[in-house]
This record gives C-alpha cells, sequence and structure tokens, in this order.
C-alpha cells in the first residue's frame, strides 16, 4: 500500500472534530432536560410560595401558615420521591404525566380555592389537600428527570448527575424567589401567576415529548394543548369569576 493511500485511510477513519452525531445530539438532550429542571424549580417553589401567601391571608397567623405549608409541602415531596422509584421503569412517559397533572392542579390551585371560599367548601382540608398533592408531584419530577439524564450521561458518573440536577434546581429556586415578590404577584396577582405557572408546565411538558419517548405522544400533546387552553380561559376571565363567586 502506498504512503498516499495509507494517509488518505487514516484520514478517514479519524473522528470529525464535532464528535459522532449521537454524541452532539445526547448532549443537547441533556441542556433541554436541564434547561427542565431549571423551569420546573421556579413553579414549584412558586406554588408553594402561592399556598403559603393564602393561606395566611385567608387564615391569619402568617407564620404559623407558612411553617404549615412548608412543613406539609416537604412532607409530601418525601412521598413523592419515595413514589418515583415505582415509577422509574418508564421514567420519560411518567415524568411527561406528572407534568401535565401538576400544570392543571398548580396552575388551577389559587382561583379554585378562593372559588371555594366561596361556596362554604372548609378551607383547611382543601388548602392542604391541595397542598400535599402539588408537592407529591415536585417530588416525583426530580427522581424521574434524574433517572432520565443518567440513562443518556455518557462517560458521566452518578454523582455528577445528581450534582448538576440539583445545582439547577437551587438555581430555579432562588429565581422563583425573587420573581415571586418582585414580578409576578405585584403585576399579574396571586390567581394569574398560579395559571401562569401552570401554562408553563404545560409548555414544559409538550417540549419534552419531543425529546423523552412517550406512549402516543399525539394524545399527550392533545391533552397538553387541552390544558394550555383551558390554563389561558382561566388567565383572562378567572379574577373576574373568582370576584362573581366572591360578591
Amino acid at each position: 500500500m502506498s504512503t498516499e493511500a495509507v494517509i488518505t485511510n487514516s484520514n478517514s477513519a479519524s473522528p470529525s472534530p464535532s464528535g459522532p452525531p449521537h454524541v452532539a445530539v445526547g448532549e443537547r438532550k441533556q441542556r433541554l432536560l436541564l434547561a427542565n429542571v431549571l423551569v420546573v424549580a421556579v413553579c414549584a417553589l412558586i406554588y408553594e410560595l402561592l399556598c403559603g401567601t393564602l393561606a395566611s391571608y385567608l387564615l391569619g397567623d402568617a407564620v404559623l401558615q407558612f411553617s404549615l405549608v412548608l412543613g406539609t409541602y416537604l412532607f409530601a415531596m418525601g412521598v413523592g420521591a419515595w413514589i418515583s422509584q415505582k415509577l422509574e421503569p418508564e421514567a420519560e412517559c411518567r415524568y411527561v404525566q406528572t407534568e401535565l397533572a401538576l400544570a392543571l392542579l398548580g396552575g388551577l390551585s389559587v382561583p379554585a380555592l378562593l372559588a371555594g371560599v366561596a361556596l362554604h367548601v372548609p378551607l383547611r382540608p382543601s388548602l392542604y389537600g391541595l397542598v400535599f398533592v402539588i408537592g407529591a408531584l415536585v417530588g416525583v419530577e426530580l427522581p424521574l428527570l434524574v433517572r432520565i439524564l443518567r440513562a443518556d450521561a455518557k462517560g458521566q458518573s452518578f454523582g455528577d448527575v445528581v450534582a448538576r440536577a440539583l445545582a439547577y434546581d437551587y438555581v430555579g429556586a432562588l429565581a422563583a424567589s425573587l420573581l415571586f415578590p418582585l414580578v409576578l404577584v405585584p403585576y399579574l396577582g396571586l390567581v394569574r401567576t398560579a395559571v401562569a405557572s401552570g401554562v408553563v408546565n404545560a409548555v414544559i411538558a409538550l417540549s419534552a415529548t419531543y425529546v423523552v419517548r412517550v406512549r402516543r405522544p399525539r394524545v399527550v400533546r392533545l391533552a397538553g394543548l387541552a390544558i394550555v387552553a383551558v390554563l389561558v380561559l382561566t388567565f383572562v376571565r378567572g379574577e373576574s369569576w373568582v370576584a362573581f363567586a366572591t360578591d
């Protein structure tokens, strides 16, 4: 074989500077999923702050109500994390379903609770029951996301994956703690802040269907679009509905 042929063969065998295509796709998926972790953390803390604020407004004794909401929410997150173990075999599908459920329940939480007060529904059981369900759904999310990230993390240890996910989660929590009192509540109010967070969760779920494998993606996307439509209608009309119910 000639020297020129050897050089030609070696050049053709060498990998491209950008790496194999599947590696590039995996990196893009990782970035998108980490962005999901960040946004999901923002919405999760906003729901917690909304419930605590609403409880302190309606029940008084802000210190007690925030403590009870926080404790119930964190306990529910632990329950959700434990439940997530049983969902790991279908982590990608269950993650999208969890996001859609959280979008609907979290987005409608404040208007539903205010409407319940107007209809003389006992506030404490409904409030803390809703806090528990939302907290459990939030507790399911992060372990499932870590499971998905770990499956696609080539050359990364489990500790590296968890560290990155937690870092994004904590940054999202910081963003929510600043956005909630400084931007969202002053400009949107409690009802629209809840609904807007629900819309974000639904959009995250819809976008995830193009990144992860889900069963019947068209059905899931139609369900997501229906949830977005309900939330958008509530965003536009929700405050007037609550005002009418409370008159």
